[in-house]
């Protein structure tokens, strides 16, 4: 797949992941529900982005940032691409200034990811053409569970549908949170996490300089 075509695909499952699921008590609304009607409000969002995205692109990646935070759940994601840097056998081990110290590196990791994700694949998002999208209702013994895993169809002129997997969960108020996205078979957080660790052992486990440097990159599958 080339990588403007994937690009572009993550980008929809980044940025149409359900928006919408704290608008309303979690009992009353099913995740599938939310990311149909998700995918219409935040295309509405791009489709008038295009009008001003190059000559204002904060105001764009603003607009998606707004949208995405109260239920995406970026903190458990980094905490994840951390890997066993971040783990709770780590912290445990740590004296007080060495938790203190993890919690400040996994605070700002968070923050990098956050902005990171956004501005990366919201450019690709703008790219995004009129596709046909179509949500799969989960089976019927996960509907009320605290995770359920959502699977988007994405036709384009290739003969077989794109498959994006959304893996999401019940916070502690019962709202749905994003956690991690596969698409095409590629996980999103294990990648990640490989690039963590890679950068890791190139810094000899110097975690500031990791977050320092750290960049999302473009993932070609």
């Amino acid at each position: 797949m080339a990588l403007i075509k994937w690009t572009s695909l993550l980008a929809t499952a980044l940025l149409l992941s359900p928006l919408a699921l704290g608008q309303e008590p979690a009992e009353q609304v099913q995740a599938h529900e939310v990311v149909e009607e998700a995918t219409r409000d935040v295309l509405s969002v791009v489709q008038e982005a295009k009008t001003y995205a190059e000559q204002d692109p904060e105001r764009y990646y603003n607009e998606i940032q707004t949208l995405l935070d109260p239920v995406v759940d970026f903190r458990g994601f980094a905490r994840s691409v951390m890997g066993p840097y971040a783990s709770s056998e780590r912290y445990r081990s740590l004296d007080e200034a060495g938790k203190a110290q993890l919690r400040d590196q996994l605070d700002r990791f968070t923050e990098v990811m956050r902005l990171g994700l956004v501005r990366t694949y919201s450019k690709g998002l703008l790219a995004f053409g009129g596709s046909r999208i179509e949500v799969l209702v989960p089976e019927s013994g996960s509907l009320n569970g605290s995770r359920v895993t959502v699977k988007q169809l994405v036709f384009s002129d290739e003969p077989d549908p794109y498959e994006l997997l959304y893996q999401m969960g019940r916070d502690k108020s019962g709202d749905w949170k994003l956690r991690n996205i596969i698409i095409e078979n590629v996980n999103l957080g294990e990648i990640y996490r490989s690039q963590f660790e890679a950068s890791a052992r190139k810094n000899g486990g110097d975690l500031d300089s990791v977050i320092e440097t750290w960049t999302t990159v473009e993932v070609e599958a």
